[in-house]
């Protein structure tokens, strides 16, 4: 019996008396065959969520079913590519089909026609587990693709080709499993988007996901295959903070994901990653990254695709032992498409219009991160930034408060700082890390125990400073004591040699963890001689007629990052003009 459309309603389809579909299956809807997935099915009806404009489809058009989740082609190509939101590569479009994508348009996500060089790890009469690594490929300067036994496969090698160049398709191994059947392997395979992929274990975060970013790796540090939430306002910077934490962050890959973002700000994205040099090996920053784009002109339901392709293509390079950071910007956009698709369906709303299942959607967006071991006994991990656009800058709205009950660093972007042009505009009062326990052994290891001792004086003198300022705007900064201005004058250094950073600049926007440590050094070394003169019974105003604070603040852009040895001039100079007021 042919399946014909019932009904359409925007992107949500219904097919009526049919109840031999299964859920989650993917399916093929109207003449066009324009992607589909199964979301509802009961007695009467089956409902289907179209990935594709709807527009110009019929009552009566047949469904075809396919027997399979919504998958994605994972294999050599993906990097360096763009895709939209179901992998259908948007270059490859343009090529055939011109500046807007065709409905229904059926391209392969990867090259078939393009040939890999393959060498093999693997020999006749070896015995060869899921996950294990086969064979490698050469797939950028960058990056090198490792070949993955499919995951429940297992059995013996009864053939392999030779080393040499190899399409996507062609059969390289036959594996026999343990009941006599013969698997054909080439250099591509399927996993369903909605299904984690399988690993070793899960090992516990201990090494930080090093940014250069003073601001995050100082006082709000993520773990390697840790999760961070970037909440703000229109304008407060989310997606530079996005681009800049890509190109600096000492992850192996990088997969960013644009979900309803604008159309022009996505083109930026685009040509920008294009242009952006990778400070690590010197070639194009696009020979690690996979870029996903979305736009909000795009069908609504695909904005969902998208974050799990997204995280799946992510898991894939995990699983050959990379550590890969996924940017999705923005999860808010994919809450709207949730909160859209729910309404066609007429779900009962929960807070804000939004579904009843929202908190389970983004829990389960957000556990897909972790460091790993994989199934090849090797270190993997998946780290994810997602920023998220609560209207109005309020941070009380549900998608804001339900993903920081699932994430563990939460950097808030602060619109009035992102006005005085303070970047990265992280709010210091409200943003916060959870990983800084997990991560102390390391920095004592690998930086110096000062590190954190120092991140703690900071934020003891921030958070003085935010209580103090509160007091002054009430009744002036006359009447405080001068102990108390101090703490206001080195709040202000750290906020304005510290924490604000400026990514144009070539030794500020990418500064190393020796450096952050010695930096904090002086200005905690300036904070300790200047409460000593104080207590001696001087005025801070001779300490401020110096210039001894605004000479400090400068020490970002006049220290190199290669020549640390110059901090020690600071402390000089702090001794020798505090002996020359005394």
């Amino acid at each position: 019996m042919e399946h014909v459309i019932y009904s359409i309603n925007g992107p949500v389809v219904t097919v009526k008396d049919i109840t031999n579909f299964q859920m989650l299956e993917m399916v093929y809807v109207g003449h066009q065959k324009l992607m589909g997935e199964v979301i509802a099915i009961s007695e009467s009806k089956t409902t289907i969520q179209v990935y594709e404009s709807t527009t110009g489809l019929k009552v009566g058009e047949p469904v075809h079913r396919t027997g399979e989740p919504i998958s994605v082609l994972l294999g050599p190509g993906l990097m360096k590519n763009i895709f939209d939101g179901i992998e259908r590569p948007l270059q490859m479009i343009r090529e055939q089909s011109g500046m807007f994508i065709p409905t229904g348009s059926a391209v392969e996500p990867l090259d078939v026609n393009r040939k890999w060089e393959v060498t093999f790890d693997v020999k006749q009469g070896d015995h060869v587990e899921g996950g294990m690594i086969y064979g490698r490929i050469q797939e950028t300067a960058s990056i090198e693709h490792r070949l993955l036994v499919p995951i429940g496969l297992s059995g013996e090698v009864v053939d392999v080709k030779p080393n040499g160049a190899y399409q996507i398709k062609d059969t390289v191994v036959i594996v026999k499993d343990h009941e006599g059947v013969k698997h054909e392997l080439n250099l591509t395979q399927k996993w369903p988007i909605k299904t984690p992929r399988p690993v070793g274990k899960r090992l516990p975060m201990s090494m930080p996901l090093i940014s250069g970013q003073r601001v995050i790796d100082t006082l709000f540090p993520i773990a390697k295959g840790g999760t961070a939430a970037v909440p703000g306002g229109f304008g407060t910077g989310k997606t530079m903070m996005q681009h800049q934490f890509a190109k600096w962050c000492d992850a192996d890959l990088i997969v960013y994901v644009g979900c309803g973002e604008r159309g022009n700000e996505m083109t930026q994205v685009l040509e920008e990653f294009g242009d952006l040099i990778d400070p690590r090996t010197n070639k194009p920053l696009m020979e690690r990254t996979i870029l996903i784009a979305n736009t909000s002109n795009m069908p609504v339901a695909a904005r969902e695709a998208s974050i799990y392709t997204g995280v799946t293509i992510a898991e894939y390079y995990r699983d050959m032992g990379y550590h890969v950071a996924v940017m999705a910007d923005s999860t808010s956009r994919w809450a709207e498409a949730l909160r859209e698709i729910s309404g066609r369906l007429e779900e009962m709303p929960a807070e804000e219009g939004f579904p009843a299942y929202l908190p389970s959607r983004i829990s389960q967006f957000y556990e897909r991160a972790g460091y790993m071991q994989t199934k090849a006994n090797l270190p993997g991990s998946v780290s994810i930034i997602g920023a998220v656009s609560p209207q109005g800058a309020d941070f009380s709205e549900p998608v804001t408060q339900n993903t920081k009950r699932f994430v563990r660093s939460f950097w808030a972007l602060d619109k009035q700082l992102a006005y005085m042009r303070h970047y990265a505009a992280i709010n210091w009062n409200l943003s916060y890390s959870e990983y800084v326990g997990d991560l102390s052994r390391w920095y004592d290891q690998n930086v110096d125990h000062r590190f954190l001792t120092n991140r703690q004086d900071i934020m003891g003198l921030l958070a003085e400073e935010n209580k103090l300022l509160e007091i002054v705007k009430l009744i002036g900064s006359d009447v405080l004591p001068d102990d108390q201005k101090l703490i206001i004058e080195i709040g202000k250094v750290i906020r304005l040699g510290y924490l604000q950073q400026n990514a144009f600049h070539k030794e500020d926007t990418y500064v190393p963890l020796e450096k952050q440590l010695r930096m904090m050094d002086v200005i905690l070394y300036l904070y300790r001689k200047a409460k000593q003169f104080i207590e001696s019974g001087k005025s801070i105003a001779l300490l401020l007629e110096t210039g001894l604070f605004e000479h400090v603040i400068k020490m970002k852009y006049d220290v190199p990052n290669a020549e640390l040895d110059r901090f020690n001039q600071y402390q000089k100079k702090i001794d020798q003009t505090i002996k020359q007021i005394h």
